[in-house]
């Protein structure tokens, strides 16, 4: 059994634009000419490759073959650097949770994007998800929670994330003026969306049982600047509390801090441009985290 490239490919675009309308106007073929690639790939598998729903999406078999597309994708474009034909802009899919991206995930970019024709497809998801976009081949990188390999992909550390909880002078003292058990009950707290454990499991630490009062903001930058503006106190990765501890805008609450482990989960390909996109993530993750093992969490 062989799976032919040119229908792998128009599989991914599908799933990528999210209908055969859209794939077809990127492909330069017509809608029709897509549907009968997708059913020739799936009569030559035996297999169905796609849910035709909106937007369209991969069967679990067909996550298989829209990864060996991408990963084949990339070393066409590695082939081609080495050719000297570096004329054809390569789109990086990757994957990272909000609090690196808003900290300090883009500035590695950023420098490949100088030495590399590259275009990055950012996924944003927490850290405990992203790696199952590795296995479904959406990206081909991940800032990830899990330590464990992803099937066909390597791991390497990066270092840990601390998160401590923290409220401004003003919230503190109309709310928790001691910070019991009894006050952290009634007390407002922000929560990235209900995905979110860290605040809970400080909370828990602190032998609160109860849900206190919530709001739910989930993007990292507004979720920082709730806290900074006393809609509640909340858990504070220190790249961006440091700022306001500093100069007494915000204060700790006391308590252990959370720490999260975090790894950098790729493709386990021979690939130039992946090498070095991880060689900048790696580099970076590892100036910026701390090192050592977590208190918490």
């Amino acid at each position: 059994m062989r799976i032919p490239f040119e229908l792998a490919e128009t599989l991914a675009v599908v799933v990528e634009e999210g209908t055969l309308d859209a794939a077809a106007r990127r492909l330069r073929l017509t809608p029709s000419a897509v549907s009968q690639r997708i059913k020739a790939l799936e009569e030559q598998l035996g297999r169905v490759m796609l849910v035709r729903s909106k937007p369209a999406r991969a069967t679990a078999a067909g996550d298989a073959v829209v990864r060996l597309a991408r990963q084949l994708n990339l070393l066409e474009h590695d082939a081609l650097g080495e050719l000297g034909d570096e004329s054809v802009r390569m789109s990086v899919a990757l994957a990272v949770n909000a609090d690196c991206l808003s900290t300090w995930f883009l500035d590695p970019l950023a420098r490949l994007g100088q030495r590399h024709p590259l275009v990055f497809d950012l996924h944003r998801d927490d850290q405990d998800f992203t790696a199952g976009l590795l296995e479904s081949g959406t990206v081909m990188g991940a800032v990830t929670s899990r330590a464990r390999p992803v099937a066909g992909c390597r791991v390497v550390p990066l270092g840990v994330m601390r998160y401590e909880a923290v409220a401004t002078p003003q919230f503190v003292a109309e709310w928790l003026p001691a910070v019991t058990a009894a006050a952290l009950a009634q007390a407002p707290v922000v929560f990235f969306d209900r995905r979110d454990e860290l605040q809970a499991i400080w909370l828990r630490a602190r032998g609160v049982d109860a849900a206190p009062p919530r709001h739910y903001i989930p993007a990292s930058t507004d979720f920082a600047r709730a806290v900074e503006l006393g809609m509640g106190w909340g858990l504070l990765p220190t790249l961006q509390s440091e700022a306001g501890l500093d100069d007494g805008s915000l204060v700790r609450l006391g308590g252990e801090p959370v720490d999260v482990p975090l790894y950098w989960q790729q493709w386990n390909l021979r690939s130039a441009l992946l090498d070095a996109v991880a060689d900048e993530v790696i580099s970076e993750g590892r100036r910026v985290l701390r090192r050592g093992s977590p208190s918490a969490g």
